[in-house]
């Protein structure tokens, strides 16, 4: 609002000082600043209108040389046709912008289904930030289903950007929803990804991607392929999930004898498991330095995966000066505890305290 009304306090700021000092020649030429600068600012009529008073104001302000006020004059014309052309050239392309938005945002809920707080028995957040200013998909890719074997979700990264990128993500996502649902066996839903990206991409082209399952009380299924490993929060500890068989992407098994393998852990009341993918922890700092995602974690955690994922998020943009150079996903699962004392596994959830686990590695 501020800065819509800056043309019209300059075009005034310039006749207060041409009558306070008399010299009309000196300063009416400053006028064409008043609708220079709505072209920024205002729709073409509000140049117009501005452009008007600047020309007003300079036949009633002008000096006594009938050839200097022609001057002025017309510049002040002139720079006001101009000027209105250049707001109509940007409130077309701030239409084209508009819509160029709404269909980015129509295909994000396609592409990107909203998660719900509640996926079965887990509490669940997700951020998502494109890496590309006016974006909003990118290569990041994620999806969280219910499934006759239980909850099943992925967290990946292609690589490369911008629409291949998408169409990547797309690809790797419909199959995943399709499979998830059809194969009792995770590591049957991994194989009709790799086979179906086998098909489809190029011999340069390939997916990192956790997926995991639960499918029954206490167990958690994970089968990562070529990704950063997620983060378990148990009790005060927070441990990477490094695979025990390191795996390629999803594209190229082809160039390898390694196979995906399937990793169980324990999952009882109160853990929590972070996903994300590389471009939280390499996003840098203006020293260069990586953001520490367990440390941050560390800071933020709390029964509320909402308000930590958020928390994450906020400490993340600050620490890259607000601006993400690649693209940052966040997907968090909570199972809340149970009412009571309950004892799964080695886990036990005293009815007063948190969760205590044994301190061993996963």
């Amino acid at each position: 609002m501020l800065l819509a009304c800056a043309p019209a306090v300059i075009v005034s700021a310039v006749a207060l000082a041409t009558l306070v000092t008399g010299a009309g020649a000196t300063w009416l030429p400053l006028l064409a600043v008043g609708p220079t600068l709505a072209a920024a600012t205002n729709k073409p009529s509000g140049v117009l209108r501005i452009g008007f008073i600047a020309v007003v104001l300079g036949a009633v302000l002008g000096g006594e040389s009938v050839r200097q006020q022609a001057i002025v004059l017309s510049s002040l014309v002139a720079v006001t046709l101009a000027s209105s052309l250049a707001s109509a050239l940007r409130t077309r392309r701030e239409r084209v912008l508009e819509a160029v938005r709404s269909v980015a945002e129509a295909a994000q809920h396609a592409l990107l289904k909203p998660v719900p707080a509640t996926v079965g028995a887990f509490q669940v957040a997700v951020s998502y930030s494109a890496a590309a200013a006016e974006a909003r998909i990118g290569g990041d890719l994620y999806a969280l289903v219910p499934t006759p074997h239980g909850v099943r979700l992925i967290v990946g990264d292609v690589r490369g950007k911008g629409l291949p990128a998408v169409s990547t993500a797309a690809l790797v996502l419909g199959i995943f929803r399709e499979a998830a649902y059809d194969e009792p066996d995770l590591l049957d839903v991994v194989a009709r990804i790799e086979r179906s990206l086998a098909r489809n991409l190029g011999a340069d082209d390939f997916v990192t991607a956790v997926v995991v399952g639960y499918p029954a009380p206490g167990r958690m299924e994970v089968v990562n392929c070529g990704h950063a490993p997620p983060l378990l929060v148990r009790g005060s500890g927070i441990l990477p999930v490094e695979p025990t068989h390191p795996a390629p992407p999803l594209g190229l098994s082809a160039l390898t004898d390694e196979v995906p393998s399937l990793q169980v852990l324990p999952f009882d009341d109160g853990d929590q498991l972070l996903l994300y993918t590389d471009g939280v922890t390499e996003a840098r700092n203006h020293s260069r330095e990586f953001y520490p995602l367990a440390e941050g974690v560390a800071r933020h955690v709390s029964d509320d995966p909402s308000r930590t994922v958020s928390a994450l998020h906020n400490e993340l943009l600050a620490h890259v000066g607000g601006r993400l150079h690649d693209d940052a996903a966040l997907l968090l699962l909570r199972k809340p505890a149970a009412v009571g004392s309950t004892t799964v596994g080695a886990c036990r959830t005293p009815a007063e305290g948190r969760t205590v686990c044994p301190t061993e590695a996963v």
